[in-house]
Formats: structure tokens, sequence, C-alpha cells
């Protein structure tokens, strides 16, 4: 028998009352693959997200997560949101924050043990924020604290890592640190990025899937100004083909 996949969408429909959103999407995402998710606003990004987090349920088709219904498969995912509520004015420190990754696991706010505490350290210097973790998040940098962010998603062990724009509003160094990151923890698991900024991608993915209602996937390579311009418009930067990241 064969190991369920990270991610299997068969025939997938969706739809907000009379607009439909997503449209007969499959989708497959292999154990350990790094993969970029791509398309225009308003084209199912989100949508796809929320029904891979079991926060939304589809008309018709299905949708698999290691196997099993989202909801079920859900302990198994660390998820990034686009716009994580964290107030840098409330006085917690890096490692508070990654500690919050492992509220509704097993225990209540504020009732951590030691294994707990330990995690949390790991996780930071895996980060590279070792050192960091009692600094308050409002002294963190916009890149540190997409780091914190990485980790709380992280402490609770999952096999997927699903983020949502995760370089947003990061200058181009941060955001090349940043997938250099990701690159290293795909080595021990399955990472899906959603972004609107497709200008690194070709450096660090393998595989673009690409959503405007419908789901497309498409090998890095075939990546084109004639793709883009037909899912974007003129507004996205073409992929920049980068030889110092390559795969390996």
């Amino acid at each position: 028998m064969s190991t369920p996949l990270p991610i299997q969408i068969e025939n997938l429909d969706f739809s907000y009352g009379s607009i439909q959103v997503l449209e007969q999407a499959n989708l497959s995402v292999a154990d350990k693959e790094f993969v970029c998710i791509v398309g225009p606003n308003g084209g199912g990004k989100t949508t796809l997200l929320k029904l891979l987090l079991g926060l939304l349920e589809p008309q018709s088709g299905s949708v698999e997560i290691f196997g099993k219904a989202p909801v079920a498969g859900r302990k198994q995912i660390g998820y990034l949101p686009q716009h994580a509520n964290l107030d840098p004015k409330f006085p917690v420190t890096a490692c508070d924050v990654v500690l919050m990754g492992l509220l509704g696991q097993t225990r209540n706010f504020g009732f951590y043990t030691k294994s707990d505490k330990a995690a949390a350290r790991n996780m930071l210097a895996r980060v590279g924020l070792d050192k960091l973790r009692n600094r308050p998040i409002a002294e963190l940098s916009g890149g540190q604290r997409q780091r914190v962010l990485i980790a709380r998603a992280l402490v609770s062990e999952p096999q997927l890592l699903l983020l949502d724009e995760p370089t947003c509003s990061l200058d181009d160094y941060v955001e090349r640190e940043l997938y250099d990151l990701l690159r290293e923890l795909n080595e021990e698991l399955t990472v899906a990025v959603v972004t609107h900024d497709i200008s690194f991608v070709s450096s660090y993915v393998e595989k673009v899937i690409c959503v405007n209602r419908q789901v497309h996937v498409h090998p890095t390579s075939e990546i084109d100004e004639n793709l883009i311009h037909d899912m974007y418009g003129e507004h996205v930067q073409m992929v920049r083909h980068d030889q110092e990241h390559g795969h390996g």
C-alpha cells in the first residue's frame, strides 16, 4: 500500500454562494517537496489554503492531508498566516511566542513543561535565533519576527509547513535568507509557500502551482512571461533564474 501524500486534492469544486472560486481542481504534493502556490488576487489561493486546513469544506471532490480529512490531519500541519495576529507592543519574548504554537495541542495557556520550553528553545535555534530567545518581540526586526513565527509553526513537529506570503514587506536580502531557511527545513518536511513574488521561485522550488479558479501545475522551467501574463496581466515580475542558488 502506497504512503499517503501530504496533499491530495481530487475534482474539487468550491463556491461562495453563486461565485465559483475553484473548479475541478486536482493537486498532488509529494513528501518533502518544496512547492510555490501563485495566482492573482481572487484566484482562489486563500480558499485553497483554508480547504487544506479544514476551515472550509468543498461542495464536491475531496481534500486529503496524509490520507486523512483536513480536520483530522491538521496536527500534521504547521501554518504561518499572512497576517499573524501578533501585536509587537504585547510584552512577550521570542520564546513565549514559539510556545504559543503548542496551545490547543496538549495544554492550556501558561502551563508549559520543561520539555515544552526545551522544544521552543531548540526550534528557535533551528531558525537561527537561539541567542534572541529572551528578547521582547517588539525589539526584533521584521525578518526575525517571521523566523519566530516559523518556529511557532514548527514547534508541534508537523510534517507539512504551509506559509501564506511569508516574505511580504521584507527586503530582498531578508527574503533570500528566509527562503534559504525554508530550503533547509525542506530536507525534513514538505513545504508549500503562497506568494505573489515569484522572482525568487526558480532558485528554490521545482514545481509551481498556479491557482486561478482552476489549478495547473508547472515545472519551474515552464514559467515564462506568457504564462505570467495570462495569470496576472502586467503586474508581476518575471522569474529570475539565479545561478548562485541552484538545487542540490
